[in-house]
């Protein structure tokens, strides 16, 4: 089986090759609602309902509740097919998936609870809340931007730090509540992944129980689930650095909307004529342009097969510094990046046009460099200091 003319048996199971044909007709789906998307500033119901009969949104939770747990890499092509199609539908297609797995560093209490609720979970990371510690858990305020996908969610995690009674210090942690406890305010409206419906939330005092806080320090050091609950060691977002392993899906993003420019680049030049009547396809510029951009695919395509690998290998032959994670991450998104405003230079004027797959795309592609996890400065300098022997910043 092929998905984009890239054989897949090498590293899929069935049922993740099943999984990721169900991923390609949502992405035809999304591709077919993309100016209704761009509109309502969100991918569709259906499209979401897709995701959820395929299996997809699920695919990512431990296998003692019923589901496939499929494997990092299988995410990560499920990502890059529907990229394939409408990179906003792909950023939402990989945080549903995503953002369902992080009950599994729970206490089993929570994590019951969560996931056999059925509902789909969105968060912000970003530790912008105010927390009181009370009996039985905490209580949080604050105001949260970029929740995408919240439309269509029951859970919602928020970041923030606190001092939580086993710990010895404030810790990154985040809390989960259901959306009815906080006002979600529509204020998504972007230059790139409209689609993605990432509006602002704000809680105000809302108690969330300690079985719903989760300790995403710990989870990153240890590795491992919560003292006390099931652990299964196939579970793939154990045994790998969390943060890394949780990324992956911004550069195969970038990576699935960057071949299919290159597919466009090649289908237009070819049906292209020249003002002096030459054929696009028959033009030594183009044909050079079309090469550079396959090479620049190709190696992006394999730093990403190098990321797999530091991930498959961290606790056998690693542990590898967290900034070589986020400088390869940010040269795949970079490489991806210059393929698109490549392919719409060379295009000229006709690339231009609203709402036209080149447009939304390379807006798309540059939205995802913008990122906080895709900052090219930020992570090379991390990447940098770690060779010197510095402790690099973040998480990976």
């Amino acid at each position: 089986m092929t998905v984009q003319g890239k054989v897949l048996n090498k590293w899929f199971t069935e049922t993740e090759l099943e999984l990721i044909e169900k991923a390609r007709e949502a992405g035809k789906l999304a591709e077919s609602e993309l100016v209704t998307s761009e509109l309502n500033a969100s991918v569709s119901r259906n499209f979401v309902n897709k995701l959820m009969e395929a299996g997809i949104t699920r695919a990512m939770l431990p296998k003692e509740y019923g589901w496939p747990q499929i494997s990092l890499r299988g995410l990560g092509e499920i990502v890059r097919t529907i990229a394939y199609h409408n990179i906003s539908a792909a950023w939402v297609g990989y945080f549903f998936p995503l953002h369902n797995s992080l009950p599994s560093h729970l206490p089993q209490e929570g994590r019951d609870e969560m996931i056999k609720s059925g509902g789909l979970i969105v968060d912000v990371f970003a530790p912008v809340g105010q927390v009181t510690v009370v009996d039985g858990g905490i209580r949080l305020t604050g105001t949260y931007n970029y929740t995408s996908g919240v439309a269509f969610a029951e859970w919602i995690g928020l970041g923030a730090f606190a001092q939580l009674p086993e710990g010895d210090r404030p810790e990154f942690i985040m809390g989960f509540m259901r959306k009815e406890e906080v006002q979600v305010n529509e204020n998504w409206d972007t230059f790139g992944l409209r689609g993605s419906g990432s509006n602002q939330v704000v809680a105000s005092d809302v108690f969330i129980p300690r079985r719903r806080v989760l300790r995403l320090e710990v989870a990153n050091d240890t590795r491992r689930p919560p003292v006390g609950s099931n652990y299964d060691p196939d579970y793939p977002f154990y045994h790998v650095p969390y943060f890394s392993a949780f990324y992956l899906g911004f550069p195969n993003m970038a990576l699935g909307g960057a071949k299919r420019l290159i597919d466009e680049y090649k289908q237009r030049t070819a049906a292209r004529v020249r003002l002096h009547g030459e054929n696009e396809k028959d033009s030594p510029r183009s044909q050079r342009i079309l090469a550079q951009l396959m090479l620049q695919y190709k190696k992006a395509n394999g730093l990403m097969d190098h990321y797999y690998d530091l991930l498959a290998t961290y606790e056998t032959e690693g542990p590898y510094e967290k900034g070589e994670f986020s400088a390869v991450r940010a040269e795949i998104i970079k490489i991806c990046q210059d393929i698109a405003t490549t392919v719409m230079v060379s295009l000229g004027g006709a690339s231009l046009t609203k709402n036209d797959t080149i447009e939304v795309f390379v807006r798309d592609i540059i939205a995802v460099a913008t990122h906080v996890t895709s900052l090219y400065e930020d992570a090379v300098y991390t990447y940098g200091r770690n060779l010197y022997g510095y402790q690099g910043i973040g998480w990976g």
